[in-house]
Parts: C-alpha cells; structure tokens; sequence
C-alpha cells in the first residue's frame, strides 16, 4: 500500500482514471456523430471534473452533492449513447459508501440502480443486458457496503483499543501512585517525626542520648522501608512472604517505633486470596498502622484478619490516645486504601471504635 502512495504512482493513476472516464464519452460521441457529440462534449466535462473532484478529496463537504451530478450526467450520457456513462455510474457506487454518511450513501446508490435498469428500458435496450447491468450495479453495491463496514468496525475497534490503553495508562498510574504512597509514606513519616524531635532535642541542647535514640529509631525506619521496597518488588515479580508473617512484621516495626503493643490475629484458611487481595489487606494494615502512629500516638493496636464465608475481614482497632501533632498529608491513605478495595470487589469502612478508630476491610476470598 505505501507503493501506491508515492507521488509517480498516484500520477500514473490518476491519468489511467481520467483516461477511463474520458473513453466512455469519447467513444459515445464517436457512435453518435456531431448531433450527439454537440450534448454529450459539455455534459461529459462537468461529469469528469465532478468525479475528479470528489475522487481527488478536494471539497469534502460538497462530496454528496457532486456525486448527485457525476449520477445525474452518467444517466444524461447513458441516455444520448448506450453505456457511455456506465463508468461514472459504477464510480457512484464505489465512492459514495466512503465519501458520505451512511443512509445519504443508501440512498444514491439505490437511485443509481433503480435509476439505470428503468432507462435502460425505456431506451428498448435487450432485456439480458439491462438484467445484466442491474446485477453488476447491485453486486457492486453490495461488495462496497461490506468493505464500508469492515473498515468501519476496523476503525471503532482501533478507537475502543486506545481508549483502553488510555484507561490502562491511567489505571497503571494510579497504581503507582497508591504503591509509592503505601511504601515511601509508611516509613518516611515515622522518619520525619524522629529526626524533627532529634534536632528539637539538640537545639535545645537536651539529653544527647535521647535524641541519638531518635535517630537510631529513623535509621530503623529507613531500613524498614528499603525492605519493603524489596518485598513490593519480590511482589512484582510473584515472589512474596506469607500474608501471616507480612502481617507480623508490619506489628514488629509498629511496637519497636512507637513501644505500644500492636496483637496480630489470624484466622481461617487465607490460601484462596488472589493476589491483589492479598495486596490490599496488606497495605490496608500497613496503612491503617501509620495513621494509628500518627493520630493517637502511644495507643494500643488490634490487627485481626479472619475469614467469613466468601469475604475475608482485615479489622484494625486502636484504643485511641492524646492527638498526634497536626500534619501536612492530604488523606491520600484512606483514598489509597479504599481505591484498593473496590478495585477488586470489596469495601472499606473507618469508623469511631469503643475507644478509638476501627478499619474494616472486606475482600472475595
């Protein structure tokens, strides 16, 4: 096909295209001498440019007109000579499935064959030509219409792919983005209030040891954060700790930061979970901890993750405490949070406990 579209070629033919519309016209005005010749001249002009000009793509929006003429002088020169306009009536047929709307398109190629076996009768031409003219016309018609719908459903099924390419890239963003939250966020907070009270304490020239315990502490964080860096990569690649010990290890770094107590329970065969459900209850808690760090700073935490009929339950209860000193975070977790769920057919629920906040995480199972 890029053959067809250098400039030499698409010269060539279009001379080849002039030359055929010119001979039907040629040859009737030679049938039908100089009394013909005087109608068929100027009718066959107007008809030529009128096809080269919808042909060539130069008036796209007077398409459907110009093809009303090419029809009306193809019929005009059919009608002074027998078949001499046969090739401007079959280019009717051919282009106006491409060049115009669809029923616009129906309707010229209907008045083309209807149009063209009615005069050929009424010029008493043999009834095995008029028959066999209209079946060419309609089987052309026919051929065209199918081509106009393949290429129609080729484009819309083009169109429906990069819009879901479009939804994937979006969706992969988003993804991102609750994975660089859930990672970075998790650990750098925890970081950001140790080291901001270290250099509290060294500015006021306060108890030194306190404030390397401070530091040591971010140390542990950043460390923390780089092997769950790790682990989200082992993820990726369908390498990944148990959801039990994952579980566990998020309340051990939760009791060596804070010095609260954090219990983990775990009940029910889990086996079943896919793997992003898996993922989400994971950093739900992940989640549901740093905030409990944040805002009720010194408070004891449940994390409980059971399994209920078709649902698996992730619950995380704190038993509230004195208000965490005021943040700059602009609540992407519980977004984060309740993004992951619904993605995969579940809920999240935050609400006032007996004593503090519960999560409530539902999952298939």
């Amino acid at each position: 096909m890029k053959f067809l579209r250098r400039p030499p070629v698409r010269r060539f033919l279009t001379v080849v295209l002039v030359g055929y519309l010119l001979s039907g016209p040629v040859a009737g005005a030679v049938k039908t001498g100089w009394p013909g010749l005087l109608g068929m001249v100027p009718i066959g002009a107007v008809t030529v440019g009128c096809c080269l000009w919808v042909l060539l793509g130069r008036a796209p929006r007077h398409d459907a007109p110009l093809l009303v003429v090419t029809l009306a002088g193809g019929l005009a020169l059919h009608g002074i000579s027998p078949y001499s306009g046969m090739g401007f009536l079959y280019i009717v047929i051919f282009v106006a499935p491409f060049k115009t709307r669809l029923w616009p398109a129906v309707v010229l190629v209907m008045a083309d064959i209807a149009a063209t076996t009615a005069l050929s009768f009424l010029l008493g031409l043999p009834g095995g030509e008029v028959l066999g003219n209209a079946s060419g016309l309609t089987y052309v018609a026919v051929f065209t219409f199918l081509i106009r719908h393949v290429k129609t459903t080729r484009e819309h099924a083009s169109a429906l792919a990069e819009a879901r390419a479009g939804e994937a890239v979006l969706a992969e963003r988003a993804r991102l983005a609750r994975e660089i939250h859930d990672i970075l966020a998790h650990s750098q907070s925890a970081q950001i209030v140790h080291l901001e009270g270290a250099r509290l304490l060294l500015e006021r020239g306060e108890d030194p040891a306190a404030a390397l315990d401070r530091v040591n502490r971010a140390v542990r964080l950043a460390r923390a954060g780089l092997e769950e860096t790790r682990r989200a990569l082992d993820a990726l690649r369908g390498e990944e700790l148990p959801l039990a010990e994952r579980l566990e290890r998020l309340a051990v770094e939760f009791r060596s930061v804070t010095g609260s107590s954090c219990a983990v329970s775990v009940a029910g065969n889990l086996d079943s979970l896919e793997a992003g459900a898996r993922l989400a209850v994971a950093r739900t808690a992940q989640e549901a901890l740093t905030n409990a760090r944040k805002h009720a700073p010194g408070a004891a935490v449940s994390v409980a993750l059971r399994r209920v009929g078709t649902w698996c339950e992730l619950e995380v209860r704190d038993t509230g405490g004195p208000p965490g000193p005021p943040t700059s975070g602009g609540g992407y977790g519980l977004v984060g949070m309740r993004e992951r769920a619904e993605l995969i057919g579940g809920s999240l629920a935050v609400r006032p406990g007996a004593e503090g906040f519960e999560i409530l995480l539902r999952v298939p199972a």
